[in-house]
């Protein structure tokens, strides 16, 4: 196992920061119809507006990004930071 400083687990960090950006997201969409609450949702998306095909003959390949960060996923990452800190 990989360990970071302090001897804590750098997976764990991984995947609480993905957790917390899912997590997020998902409380930004819900509370996008909230009329107080919608400003969770506010954000910026960046990556690929179409995806890349790479057509090889026999095999097609498909390249697509998109990321959208909202300030609720960027609050579900501090959380995470806290989170991994405290244990």
């Amino acid at each position: 196992m990989s360990k970071g400083i302090g001897g804590k687990n750098n997976w764990a960090l991984f995947l609480l920061l993905l957790a917390g950006i899912v997590l997020g997201g998902f409380i930004g969409e819900l509370t996008s119809g909230v009329a107080g609450l919608s400003w969770l949702n506010y954000g910026q998306s960046f990556g690929f507006s179409n995806p890349i095909v790479l057509n090889l003959g026999i095999l097609v390949i498909t390249f697509g990004l998109t990321i959208k960060i909202t300030i609720a996923s960027i609050v579900g990452v501090v959380l995470a930071i806290i989170i991994y800190r405290l244990l």
